[in-house]
């Protein structure tokens, strides 16, 4: 076996690892942009009066607030393209 062909197998190894990397961010990317929209339509008021509760919705919003925009905008984009493919009820 060659050098060069140890290195096609890397590079197609790593290929596939990038490919499987990017399906999970994507994944991610909805599961964040899910969380931020029902976050932006809670209302605090309404929450239920539990400590545990408010302090998990309040982890949340700080998670969400800590994100750079453009990983923000991409999860709620990516949500958005998905809300916008279902059919109307």
């Amino acid at each position: 076996m060659t050098v060069h062909t140890l290195e096609e197998g890397e590079i197609g190894l790593l290929r596939k690892e990038i490919e499987i990397l990017m399906g999970e961010r994507q994944r991610l990317l909805q599961v964040v942009g899910a969380a931020a929209v029902l976050v932006a339509n809670l209302d605090s008021d309404v929450l239920p009066d539990d400590e545990d509760t408010i302090d998990a919705a309040e982890m949340l919003a700080e998670q969400l607030n800590s994100l750079p925009e453009e990983t923000l905008k991409d999860a709620l984009e990516s949500v958005r393209a998905e809300l916008d493919s279902r059919p109307e009820s």
